[in-house]
């Protein structure tokens, strides 16, 4: 892979960011956009460009479920203890390939009970079960106009679609289409008990994606570690728990402190891909590289709840970052991923044919149902969740919890990032599997446009120009139409 490739005379003496640029179609023969693999090669093991970053807000059991099951991969957060890290690991790695996990109460609790906890995913049901076995399914219009202190036996259908967990996911489909329901078909293991569930629109999916999965057919996860203290060990410990990809994360990545414990981690020989950053320089990814890094984190300042650019100056526009990086990468046999600064679908295009190998993703999945926090209703009643900054008061208040008190004083004045913003669920997109549908569906287009059946080729293929912030809003479609 060299250089993006740009329009003649489009090449300015600038840096770009992704509203700066467009894709020019190229001659195509692909007439269906089902004919791009979305599959990436940096170690990985993506199945599609999609890396859910870090941040305690994004990154939970959930999300990294989900994600995985089509084709992501999820980052857990660096703060989180050993223990907890190994415990959702361990989750992630249980889960089916297919079937959603099932949110699950018994008849004996109450319909308040429901509605805390049907919103934890996306199917929006609650499994009722006695002994381990589905006997009733909860839905949140059966709890309309009910009793909030009502059990679940009376509220609950008994009507339901079982199905064998070892069915067809096209089965499933048409098993729910006869039955002409819009809840889930509960999945049964052989004993009778509950195996999972799955939606119509889950059973479409299943034959779209393909899991991101580990060498034993287990859904993948990664995880994330600092650089402060004893990180060899915290590293060791993680990749024992099952994680498979390790980040080694800090604001600013091209520091002596940085490469010194990428050059610890590396001589552990831990053998899963390290990644490692952030930054935006080629001299940085070089360095990055030497120290042990098989993937960059690009990206210093663009993400939606950071403030480092307005505080310090410091940063660089993300288009132009990934592509410095990505060719200083490419020539050293490593990748990179651009890390923050998307916000629509053409971004993420834009940063793969800059050169990302991956896309991560941070607040946008904020307001997700699988997403960690729990859902709010504003005055309106727009349906929201609590996002923060990995480097702002909240966040640096739960990392420093067991320092001094003087230290934590001390380390607060030198926070940085949004501390608490409202992320509004998408009503057409309240689930990250909706927001992954749309993006890949953009990039998907785009790939096609650009003639390439793969990302590789994308990268070689895309043809970049530079456009004026009017051109950047001609393209936006008007409010409402005309």
């Amino acid at each position: 892979m060299g250089a993006v490739q740009f329009l003649p005379g489009h090449h300015p003496p600038y840096d770009l960011t992704y509203n700066d640029v467009f894709l020019v179609p190229n001659r195509t023969d692909i007439a269906s956009r089902f004919d791009v693999d979305l599959a990436t090669a940096d170690g990985s093991g993506t199945t599609i460009p999609l890396v859910v970053a870090n941040m305690t807000a994004v990154a939970g059991r959930r999300m990294a479920e989900t994600v995985a099951r089509r084709g992501g991969i999820v980052v857990l957060p660096q703060d989180l203890p050993n223990s907890a890290v190994a415990e959702t690991i361990s989750f992630v790695k249980s889960r089916s390939l297919i079937a959603d996990t099932p949110v699950t109460l018994t008849g004996d609790h109450s319909v308040s009970d429901a509605l805390a906890l049907i919103h934890k995913r996306a199917h929006g049901a609650v499994v009722v079960v006695d002994n381990g076995r589905p006997v009733g399914l909860v839905t949140e219009a059966a709890c309309a106009d009910v009793d909030r202190f009502a059990r679940l036996h009376e509220v609950a259908t008994k009507d339901f679609v079982t199905v064998a967990a070892t069915a067809e996911a096209a089965d499933i489909f048409d098993r729910l289409e006869a039955a002409h329901t819009d809840g889930p078909a509960v999945l049964l293991a052989a004993d009778g008990t509950l195996a999972g569930v799955l939606t119509r629109t889950g059973a479409v999916r299943d034959g779209i994606y393909r899991p991101a999965v580990d060498g034993s057919g287990k859904l993948r996860i990664a995880a994330a570690v600092g650089i402060n203290g004893d990180v060899p060990a915290k590293a060791k410990a993680l990749v024992d728990a099952g994680a498979d990809v390790l980040v080694v994360d800090t604001a600013h990545g091209h520091q002596v402190k940085m490469l010194e414990t990428l050059r610890a981690i590396r001589d552990l020989g831990l053998g899963i891909p390290l990644a490692a950053g952030n930054t935006v320089s080629a001299e940085g990814t070089r360095d990055l590289i030497e120290a042990g890094a098989d993937i960059v984190k690009v990206g210093v300042g663009p993400g939606a709840m950071c403030t480092t650019r307005m505080m310090t100056g410091v940063g660089r526009p993300q288009f132009s970052a990934v592509a410095e990086c990505a060719a200083a990468a490419a020539e050293l046999g490593a990748h990179v991923w651009a890390d923050g600064g998307v916000r629509h679908p053409r971004d993420v295009a834009l940063a793969l044919a800059a050169g990302a190998s991956n896309v991560m993703i941070g607040s946008w999945f904020a307001g997700t149902y699988e997403s960690p926090g729990d859902l709010r209703i504003d005055r309106n009643g727009n349906a929201y969740k609590e996002s923060f900054g990995m480097a702002s008061k909240r966040a640096v208040a739960a990392r420093t919890a067991t320092d001094r008190g003087y230290e934590r004083a001390r380390k607060a004045l030198f926070e940085e990032g949004i501390s608490s913003s409202r992320m509004q669920l998408d009503p057409e997109r309240p689930g990250v599997e909706d927001l992954i549908d749309h993006i890949c569906s953009g990039v998907r287009s785009a790939c096609t446009y650009a003639g390439a059946r793969t990302l590789a080729e994308f990268r070689d293929r895309a043809v970049i120009g530079v456009q004026s912030a009017a051109g950047f809003a001609e393209g936006r479609p008007l409010p409402g139409g005309w």
